[in-house]
């Protein structure tokens, strides 16, 4: 497990501190948020639900996808996103698959998933897919770089991460390590209610 300990205030500073912790880190169970979130993370800090005041633009990430495409962010505007980053090697991320696909499939149209594949190399990769189920599409980072430009508040401290990103493309949750069906379903159902018309 690797954790980067201590509040972050400065973007750049917050990057760096990101990049070396995914450099250096595999998975990571039991994680806690330690940065500063504005005061809205959950009683354990696995969840941080935006108020919809407060959120932020979600960086419109693209790049080539694990089927020969590609595939940006902005191609779902309109839309609630489900953004996972996963990796094959990552115990935690093979733990939550299944459940990340039963959300995608009992929700259909109605939310986009959008997989961004981190430190991986392809043909793993397509393995996994093909292993889980996965159909949604994910985007082939290796390098980890779109990683890091979500917001530093609501950075990924290790992997699996998920964000929720709103209709109005803003993150509007982060649920860091595992998650459940139940739990994943729970915090897209609050997005939904706090996004206009939901």
């Amino acid at each position: 497990m690797s954790v980067v300990r201590g509040a972050v205030t400065r973007p750049v500073v917050a990057v760096v501190v990101a990049a070396v912790a995914l450099s250096a880190a595999g998975c990571t169970s039991g994680l806690s948020a330690t940065q500063g979130t504005g005061g809205y993370v959950s009683s354990n800090g696995a969840i941080t639900v935006v108020p919809e005041s407060e959120r932020k633009p979600a960086p419109d990430i693209s790049g080539p996808t694990l089927d020969a495409g590609s595939v940006s962010l902005s191609d779902f505007a309109g839309t609630v996103v489900v953004v996972n980053t996963w990796g094959s090697w990552c115990t935690e991320c093979r733990a939550e698959a299944a459940d990340l696909v039963e959300v995608d499939e009992q929700l259909g149209d109605e939310v986009q998933f959008l997989g961004l594949n981190i430190r991986d190399n392809e043909t793993a990769a397509r393995a996994y897919e093909t292993t889980y189920g996965v159909t949604y599409p994910s985007i082939f980072d290796p390098s980890s770089s779109l990683l890091l430009e979500f917001p530093p508040e609501l950075a990924a401290i290790a992997i699996p991460v998920t964000y929720v990103v709103d209709v109005d493309g803003r993150v509007a949750a982060r649920i860091l390590s595992t998650t459940s069906a139940s739990t994943l379903m729970g915090v897209i159902e609050d997005v939904q209610g706090s996004s206009p018309g939901g």
